[in-house]
This record gives C-alpha cells, sequence and structure tokens, in this order.
C-alpha cells in the first residue's frame, strides 16, 4: 500500500475536542477498526458501506458514520466521526445527502474522497410522474440541489458506482487493485442478477403505481416502468399538508391502490391515516438508507420485490 502525504490538521477547535476526550477513530459499532496494512475506509451511510465491504474484502477496513437505525439525512457528526473522516484512506459519501459530511469531506478529506453523486448522473427531484416537491420541502430540495440522491435504489447503477469504487480502492492500494476490480465484477454479477429478478418479477402487474411515504423510489420505479405516489418528498421528516394528503388519497382512489407504502426508520402514521381514507393496508418498503434488520443490500432489495409484487398483483 502506498505512503500517504501529511493530512491537512484539523483545526485547533476539534483537535481540542479529539484529544480531550481521547478519541481515536474507531468505528464505534458501525465498523471494524483499521488493522495494519489495511485500508481504512469511512461509509457516509449503509449502502455505500456495503459496496465498501464487498468490493474491499479483508484488505480494507470499513466504518460507517451513520449508526445502524439512525436516519443518514439529518446526520451530524460528532469529533469522533470528524477524525474518522481526518485519518481515512478513501471517504465514501453523496455530495448533497448528508450536509455535515460534505462540510467535513471539504475541510478535512477532499484529497481522499470519492463522491458517489459524480458516478452516475441523478435524477432531478421533480423528474418522473409524481416525484415532485411538495409543501415543506423547499429547503431540502435547495439544499440537495434539486437532485434525488437515493440512486442505490436502481441495481445496474450501483454496479456502475462499484465499478469506480474499485478504480478508487486500487489508487489508494495498488497492491491489491486486481482483487478490488474482480470482487467488483462479482458483485456486478450479482446487481445484474437482482436488476432481472425485477424486471421479470414486475414485468406483468395489475397495477403500476405505488403510494409511498415519501419520494424515496423514483429510481426503481423508473428503472422498472412503475409511477410512485408520494406523500410528502425526499425529506422523510417534512410534513406533508392537508391539502397533499386529500391529493394522494384521490390519486390512491384513482389507481385502486390497495396498499399504502411506508418505510423502516419512519413513523407509519401518516401511511395508516391515507390506507384508513381509501381503505387499503400498509406495508414496508425498505430504502436501504440504513442496514436491513436481516441480511444486506440483496436479500432486502428481494424482500422489496415480493412486497411489490404481492401489492401490484403481478402475475
Amino acid at each position: 500500500m502506498t505512503v500517504r502525504a501529511p493530512r491537512r490538521i484539523l483545526t485547533a477547535a476539534a483537535s481540542a475536542l479529539l484529544a480531550a476526550a481521547g478519541l481515536t477513530a474507531c468505528a464505534d459499532g458501525t465498523g471494524g477498526a483499521s488493522g495494519p496494512g489495511r485500508v481504512d475506509v469511512v461509509a457516509a451511510f449503509y449502502p455505500l458501506q456495503f459496496l465498501a465491504e464487498r468490493i474491499g474484502g479483508d484488505t480494507v477496513a470499513v466504518s460507517n458514520l451513520t449508526k445502524p437505525g439512525a436516519e443518514p439525512h439529518d446526520l451530524e457528526l460528532n469529533p469522533r466521526q470528524v477524525g474518522q473522516v481526518v485519518d481515512a484512506d478513501v471517504v465514501v459519501y453523496l455530495s448533497g445527502f448528508q450536509p455535515a459530511v460534505d462540510e467535513a469531506v471539504e475541510q478535512n478529506g477532499g484529497d481522499r474522497a470519492f463522491d458517489v453523486a459524480g458516478v452516475t448522473p441523478l435524477r432531478d427531484a421533480a423528474a418522473g410522474g409524481h416525484d415532485h416537491d411538495h409543501e415543506g420541502e423547499a429547503g431540502h430540495a435547495e439544499e440537495s440541489g434539486g437532485k434525488d440522491p437515493h440512486v442505490w435504489l436502481d441495481p445496474t447503477r450501483l454496479a456502475t458506482i462499484g465499478d469506480k469504487l474499485a478504480e478508487r480502492l486500487g489508487k489508494a492500494d495498488p497492491d491489491h487493485a486486481a482483487d478490488y476490480t474482480a470482487r467488483a465484477g462479482a458483485l456486478r454479477t450479482e446487481l445484474t442478477t437482482l436488476d432481472t429478478e425485477y424486471a421479470d418479477g414486475l414485468r406483468t402487474c395489475q397495477r403500476r403505481e405505488i403510494v409511498t411515504s415519501h419520494t424515496a423510489f423514483g429510481y426503481l420505479t423508473e428503472r422498472y416502468q412503475l409511477e410512485q405516489i408520494g406523500i410528502s418528498g425526499l425529506t422523510p421528516e417534512s410534513e406533508p399538508s392537508p391539502k397533499r394528503l386529500a391529493e394522494v388519497a384521490e390519486e390512491a382512489r384513482e389507481h385502486q391502490a390497495g396498499t399504502i407504502f411506508f418505510e423502516t426508520l419512519v413513523s407509519p402514521k401518516v401511511a395508516e391515516t391515507i390506507a384508513r381514507e381509501v381503505g387499503a393496508k400498509t406495508a414496508v418498503l425498505d430504502p436501504l438508507e440504513g442496514p436491513p434488520a436481516d441480511g444486506d443490500y440483496l436479500s432486502a432489495m428481494r424482500t422489496n420485490l415480493q412486497t411489490l409484487r404481492t401489492a401490484l398483483d403481478c402475475s
């Protein structure tokens, strides 16, 4: 592994906090500490952790800045986590999604950053069917540059990101570059299989509209020719107005939606309100913003597929 140049020093205040607390760049339950000769990778949230672990294998130590069960949109970094960014060999993040991570990377890790947003074009937040911003969301739309960050819900785009991440890891650790490339190729094969399962499984359905608690599924619906009707927009905490709730209820009736989807990490109350209004049931559709309770990205995506097939009456 190549020797790195000296890092940009933290501000005096941050350095004092780190020293006073006796903190190191350990993972705090979200990844393993780096061992001798291993590449230290910091991932901003779960799907990027999944990629780094699968492609890095035993030659990397991956830490996740977003703890399990936490909502990644509103992540705030403590001094320990800033220290992780400072000390990392590679920081994998998605600019515009987590402002605190953007700031930490800009101040301390720009030369070691791998920005997923620069790999594949991001969808406009307002693009496609009903995937548009609603009342109460202007702040997030401005903050994210009007882009939808949930690119990992299209397996083909995630595969492309994986290929580029392998290249970036190879630059940090040339001795294992071929291994990273090989593992990225193996993961691409798995993601291609997943893509085929989705395309086949959703090809013939009685309905093609999904009503979701927030518009996290634009990449998935675009890839598989579905239509997303979002109760609220890209920020799951944003409260939909009474007008928006009435609009969604009307659209749900129009499309005879039998299921209203809510998500892990988000309260189901709004989805339950719509479901009662239109006589539908509720079900979980996981946006994979955090690690699934069981399994990994691939198994959670397959669970999503079965949930969609049931809700949309697919043959």
